[in-house]
Parts: structure tokens; sequence; C-alpha cells
């Protein structure tokens, strides 16, 4: 499905913003409550009073009562030089609510195993926000303008070869 605003209005600091979607009378209902038009992005100001596109909402994972933030993740994995791309989105847990999954990609030569992965991650983030599940991909799922499709990966569950820490018996340090 293509969003794509069906009007820009522009305040006295020529901020632009959508006031609804084009041709989804329904979904632009559904934005606008309390006189604001949630569009589910989680963006950040700086210093200098830009905003800048962190992530999307719903890239939110329940995990155990914990809210994880992928762009998070995903920020301490893109940090690795062997790491060239990666997602991290949630997959079912059998104990309710969901686990942290992570596709990865290498920089072209390199690789990694999913535990040297998993321990790139210790210390540099709260130990439930781990990857549990690893999986490594050529390439990843793109949408038309070149972002990572995280519902393709999501979609896909818990494929053959994905690494699960749990069954391979890894404790990340706390």
């Amino acid at each position: 499905m293509t969003v794509r605003p069906a009007s820009c209005c522009y305040d006295r600091a020529r901020l632009a913003f959508a006031t609804g979607y084009f041709g989804m009378p329904d979904k632009t209902r559904e934005a606008w409550r309390n006189r604001w038009f949630h569009t589910g992005d989680r963006v950040v100001r700086d210093a200098d009073g830009h905003y800048r596109f962190v992530d999307r909402m719903k890239d939110s994972i329940r995990r155990r009562g914990e809210n994880v933030s992928s762009w998070e993740v995903e920020q301490v994995l893109l940090k690795h030089p062997a790491i060239a791309a990666c997602a991290v989105y949630p997959l079912p847990s059998e104990l309710g609510e969901d686990e942290v999954a992570a596709a990865v990609q290498f920089e072209p030569g390199s690789t990694l195993d999913p535990v040297e992965i998993v321990r790139h991650c210790e210390g540099k983030m709260a130990h439930f926000a781990i990857p549990r599940f690893v999986r490594i991909v050529a390439e990843m799922p793109l949408t038309e303008n070149g972002k990572i499709r995280k519902v393709a990966l999501r979609e896909a569950g818990r494929i053959a070869g994905t690494w699960d820490r749990d069954v391979a018996g890894y404790k990340p340090r706390r």
C-alpha cells in the first residue's frame, strides 16, 4: 500500500506536515486524533531545531514487558565493521509478546557467526534488547525507494538457518 499525503500545510517556521492520506479517507480519520496527525513515525529534534526520522512506532518490540527500539538495536549492530546492513524486527515468542530478531548482511568479504554478533551487543544495550534470533542474509529485501522491507522479514518468520541463542544455549552477559 502506497501512502501519500493528500496535501501539505506550512506553518510560520516553514515546517511541512501531511493533512491526510491520498484517496484513503478512513486512514486519514484514523490518523487525526486530538487535533494532531498521528503518522506512526518516531522523530527526534536536534540542537539546531531540525527534525530527523528515527523509526516507525510499529517497529517497537514488546519483549517480556519491556519495550525495545529496533532502531537503537540496529545502531549498535551497524557499528560492527563487518556488518553492512541490518534490520531488527519482532518474532512471536512461545511465552507471549515477541522476541527480538535481527537480519544481518555483511560487508563484502566479511563474515561473523551469530555468537559474535550477540557478543558485539553485550554491554552496549539492555540485556533484554539483545537479539535472540539472528538471520544472516545475502541481501536485504528492499522497497522501491531502497528502504529495508521489515514486513517481509517478519512475515517470513523463523526460517531454516535462523540462529536461536536459546536453542544454542548461549546466555548474554548482563
